[in-house]
This record gives structure tokens, sequence and C-alpha cells, in this order.
């Protein structure tokens, strides 16, 4: 098996399920922080900033790392917007945001403000308190011409209830209402691992993408060039998997089943 530099981490269905513990992915966050083997937690979770997450693991995962080993789609969506705002300077850096606070302070932090009716973006991600007047303002600023922005496609997140609605569940009602393709920037586009690798300064080839949803995950680690690892403890199953085109690089139940220098164990 190849060794590898570094390790890029899905956080709900691999790490934990909501509120519920997976004990064997902690165990696995400790093998990689007593080998020090970089790793960054690379989540589509636009509801949290680093900070946020970095307490949640801690609080009810008893999982302890740093908020240098976070990078989400909230962030990610940020950069994306700030750096095309940057190429394009006679551009306002104007916003209206479907989420929550995670993915507004990101904005703000880079510069963006918010206009209800005018935007230059309209930035679609996870909101557990949407209403129809949200959707109404953006669906009105997208057909105005405002370039539409989906942080994520994720159908569906484990939690500890089951499979609830993911961002691309939102996303996609705005896209029908509206008749318009959203530009998306968290997994499975490769933007997340990329800037994550950059910030790490491992090559891809070096790599191991890690997640349990392989439309997801898996498919930012294949277009991204990193090798992946599925873990059957979230949304896809073997059943699923095998009917894909391009299989992940390896798979396991779980990550106690994942050795750092075997690789997968029987």
């Amino acid at each position: 098996m190849k060794k590898y530099q570094a390790y890029l981490i899905d956080l709900d269905g691999t790490i934990y399920a909501g509120s519920k513990r997976y004990p064997k992915a902690r165990v696995f966050v400790e093998r990689l922080q007593a080998a020090h083997m970089p790793f960054k937690f690379v989540t589509n979770n636009t509801t949290k900033l680093p900070v946020d997450v970095v307490a949640n693991l801690a609080d009810n995962h008893d999982i302890h790392v740093t908020t240098a080993n976070v990078y989400t789609a909230g962030l990610a969506t940020a950069d994306f917007l700030a750096q095309r705002a940057d190429e394009r300077n006679q551009e306002p850096r104007t916003v209206y945001v479907v989420g929550e606070i995670g993915l507004a302070q990101a904005l703000a932090a880079k510069g963006f403000t918010v206009d209800e009716v005018h935007p230059t973006y309209v930035v679609v991600g996870l909101d557990s308190d949407v209403t129809y007047e949200k959707f109404a303002k953006a669906i009105l600023a997208i057909r105005s011409g405002s370039t539409f922005i989906g942080t994520n496609s994720d159908s569906n997140i484990p939690k500890a209830r089951g499979l609830m609605p993911g961002a691309g569940a939102l996303v996609d009602l705005v896209r029908y209402a509206t008749q318009t393709a959203p530009i998306f920037v968290g997994k499975p586009e490769p933007i997340l691992l990329q800037n994550s690798l950059a910030q790490m300064g491992v090559a891809p080839e070096h790599a191991l993408m890690i997640g349990d949803n392989y439309q997801t995950d898996i498919l930012a680690g294949i277009h991204a060039g990193v090798d992946t690892l599925l873990t059957y403890t979230g949304v896809s199953t073997p059943e699923q998997v095998a009917t894909a085109a391009v299989q992940p690089t390896y798979t396991v139940p779980d990550l106690a089943h994942w050795d750092l220098e075997a690789g997968p164990l029987d």
C-alpha cells in the first residue's frame, strides 16, 4: 500500500452522526495524532465556523483538534467568491445568503455585505430555520440576474434521527424555481480538497480522502486526483457503490479497519 503523507476526512457520517458518537473514529483520529500525521477535516457543513467544529468535537465526541484541522464548505465558498470578486474588481461584493451563521460570518470576513434585493451573488447552503420568504428573496434575486452559488450538493446528511435533508435539497428547490443551474463549491467539486492540500503543502497523489458518501466525498477525491477510502458508516451502501463507474481506492466497514501502515484490514 502507498504510504500517505496527509489525510482529508469528512465529518458527518464518518467521524460521527449528529450527536451520535463513533468511538472507532475517535480512536482513528488519536492514531493519526500519535503518528504526527497531518490531517484536515473537510466538511460540507456550512452551519459552523472552525472554532465551533472544534468545540463540538471536543465537547460531544471527545475528539481534540485545533481550527487548523478544519476546512468547511463555508470557508471554501467565501474563498471562492473572494477570488472571483478580486478577478472582477468592478463587481460589488454583495450577497444574499440562505444559510446559517457559519456561512454568513465566513462571507462577512471576506468583505461581503448583505443585499436582499439585487446582490451580486445568492448563496444557498444548509439552513435549519429556512422560510418561504428566504427562498422567495433568493429566487427573485437570481431571476433578476444574481449569480447562483450552491455551497454543496448533499441530498442528505446523517444525523442521530436518520438521513436528514442536506444543503443540496435546498439548492435544488431554488434551482427548480429559477430554472437556473447553480455553481457548486463543496464536495464533490474538488475545491475543498485542493485548498486544504495547498494549506498543508501536500500534493494530491500523497493524500487520502476518507468519507462515507460516494456521491460527495469519494467523487471529490476522484475529481481532485486524490486516493479515496469509503467507510460504510453513513450514507453510501455496498450495493450502491458496486454500481459506480469509478470505484473508491479502498472500502472498509469502519475506521477500525484501516491501518496507517498496512491499509485496509480484514
